[in-house]
């Protein structure tokens, strides 16, 4: 009997036994490869505007993407720097290879984890609950809680032009059983699609007509660890180019032999991903479009190029990449194709990412409707903890939209559905200068710790960090200038303006062109970390803003203080608009706050619940 049984090693499979090993409990990993596991079947590569927040989450939390990315990256960058820190993101070129191969690495070497290379061909039933898993080997095996990241292999369907395979990504086997059987159990199930873009060979592009894209210069991790493995000097270097107008001819001269336009796609492809026909017919006023050339791996030969998604035939596919400046001559390796699977209505589940129906069966990853590694990765490390913590008869851990964009996505989950795979965009945050890329240990590190995935060492070290953040600003608040012609003729020199009046170091800080290690003029900044400077830094500088905001938040979290009755009839509420009825009936949201994010909901609904809740006290 196994405590915890996860169904899955993609990304969000990885985290979750993970998590819930570490945290002590009696772990299986079902998965169908082995030597698939994490595996970057798409874009080799972690993190961007908004996901690479969420992988410095994840390692806040304990989690392992951060530290794994880290490990087996070939170049990094931080996005943005140039704009405000609500923006700013690092991204990792990873090395796809070696990144599945950690990843294995250290779930094989996991204490409480077993992992068997099987299909689960369906759950195991009794009394409305979930007790176990029945192999594709025929094997029945016992579990208290299951957790299905089945990622895109659900009923996976690849597709090329007009041919048409039952595959998943990368020539695997599909998984075929648990999808019929979940429609069976009463939860709804959608198709969606994604693909993927042609891989060429290397030594056939002319990279001296595209413009290089190098790495950072400055040393950066994902994780808190800040450990290094990596020489900035010897970095892989990325490449743009751009379609053309042939580009565009071949496309458009043969839309009709492309699965998507064929009529042979049945699912919704991603909104923000989409491919290069879905481009063209959607940007017609558009003259060309961005197309990065992206090395996979340090092992191989291969260039992935990004942005140039496609289920166009292979014949047409070598035209096509053969009229984009620098890959005339170009040698496609692997093809481009488009996948189709299913995926559940996550509005199925609460947002312990637990379902409705059967309180001890969890769902993560792209079977909720989500697109990318990140967003599954995140998924699979709240469903791993909470199933854990339900073991222990302990509240779930439901992180709030002002705390994390794991918030933001697992309530727009749970919420609002998906119409089109999810993926994670700054805009969808409305707190997002209080959700940083710098700041996400001092947001989740003791969350992390409470529920047993940070260790001790790491987190003696945090709370050294927050004492460290404190003392330089107290120095900061209490050093105060007086304007005299030495102090003036200083800040002139750095390109500030006079100084008229007695003023505190903050309050110099917030000037524009004045950087925190211009004040090292006035006091020692040696002992502080380059961490806690950048936070200091930006805490001073957008100070008025972060109270601006979260003062907002308040005013959602009192909203969120206020629980929705478990036993509600919204039928007997007067007045409650038709829409809003069947929907606040279909989704069961646990708050008033996650009521009134509900289409359909308007804020006159939420005003005739809220007094229906408070007439019931």
């Amino acid at each position: 009997m196994y405590d915890v049984i996860v169904i899955g090693g993609g990304h969000a499979g990885s985290e979750a036994c993970l998590a819930a090993a570490r945290k002590g409990y009696k772990t299986l990993l079902v998965t169908g490869n082995i030597n698939m596991i994490a595996s970057m079947p798409c874009n080799p590569s972690v993190g961007g505007p908004a996901k690479g927040i969420v992988v410095r989450e994840i390692d806040a939390l304990g989690g392992e993407m951060a530290r794994n990315a880290d490990k087996t990256q070939i170049q990094m960058r931080l996005l943005n720097i140039s704009k405000g820190p609500a923006v700013r993101a690092l991204r990792a070129q990873s090395d796809k290879l070696r990144y599945s191969e950690e990843m294995k690495h250290t779930i094989l070497n996991q204490v409480n984890l077993d992992v068997i290379e099987a299909y689960v061909e369906h759950l195991i039933i009794e009394d409305d609950t979930v007790v176990g898993v029945k192999l594709d080997d025929q094997r029945n095996i016992k579990g208290k809680k299951a957790i299905i990241t089945t990622g895109t292999y659900m009923q996976s369907k690849i597709m090329v032009g007009s041919n048409i395979k039952k595959e998943g990504p990368d020539k695997q086997k599909p998984s075929l059983g648990l999808s019929p059987q979940l429609r069976e159990m009463g939860f709804e199930t959608q198709r969606l699609k994604t693909g993927t873009p042609p891989r060429v060979k290397r030594d056939t592009i002319d990279f001296s007509k595209t413009i290089e894209h190098p790495g950072d210069l400055e040393k950066r991790t994902f994780s808190y660890d800040n450990i290094y493995y990596y020489d900035v000097d010897k970095q892989y270097s990325c490449y743009l180019t751009y379609t053309s107008p042939s580009t565009h001819n071949i496309i458009n001269n043969n839309l009709e032999l492309s699965a998507m336009y064929s009529g042979a796609v049945e699912g919704v492809g991603p909104r923000y991903c989409p491919s290069i026909e879905d481009k063209l017919v959607r940007f017609q006023d558009k003259a060309r479009h961005q197309i990065f050339l992206e090395p996979e791996s340090e092992a191989l030969d291969e260039i992935y190029v990004q942005g140039f998604s496609t289920s166009m035939p292979h014949e047409i596919q070598d035209k096509m990449i053969q009229s984009i400046p620098g890959l005339e001559d170009a040698k496609i390796i692997r093809y481009a194709y488009a996948i189709e699977y299913d995926a559940i209505d996550p509005r199925d589940l609460y947002p312990s990412l637990v379902s409705k129906k059967y309180p001890n069966l969890y769902f993560a990853g792209q079977v909720n409707g989500t697109s990318g590694y990140e967003e599954a990765a995140c998924q699979g490390l709240m469903a791993g903890i909470n199933a854990c913590l339900s073991l222990e008869n302990k509240d779930p851990l439901v992180l709030k939209r002002n705390e994390a964009y794991i918030g933001v996505l697992i309530d727009d989950l749970v919420t609002k559905g998906v119409q089109d795979p999810y993926r994670l965009l700054t805009s969808r945050a409305e707190y997002r200068l209080l959700l940083r890329h710098d700041n996400a240990d001092i947001r989740l590190r003791e969350y992390g710790y409470q529920v047993g995935l940070v260790n001790e060492t790491t987190y003696q070290q945090f709370l050294h960090k927050l004492r460290s953040i404190s003392n330089l600003k107290q120095q900061l608040e209490t050093y105060m200038l007086t304007p005299t012609q030495g102090t003036n003729a200083y800040i002139n020199q750095i390109g500030s303006t006079d100084l008229h009046n007695k003023t505190a170091l903050t309050g110099l800080l917030k000037r524009p062109e004045i950087t925190i290690n211009h004040l090292s003029h006035w006091i020692d900044l040696d002992d502080f970390s380059n961490t806690v400077l950048e936070q200091v830094e930006i805490d001073c500088k957008y100070e008025g803003y972060i109270k601006k905001a979260k003062k907002q938040a308040d005013k959602m979290l009192r909203m969120e203080s206020v629980n929705i009755p478990p036993n509600i009839n919204y039928d007997t509420i007067h007045n409650l608009a038709l829409e809003a009825k069947e929907k606040l009936k279909s989704i069961q949201p646990l708050t008033i706050g996650q009521a009134s994010r509900i289409s359909g909901v308007n804020p006159a609904d939420v005003s005739l619940l809220l007094v229906h809740i408070q007439s019931k006290k």
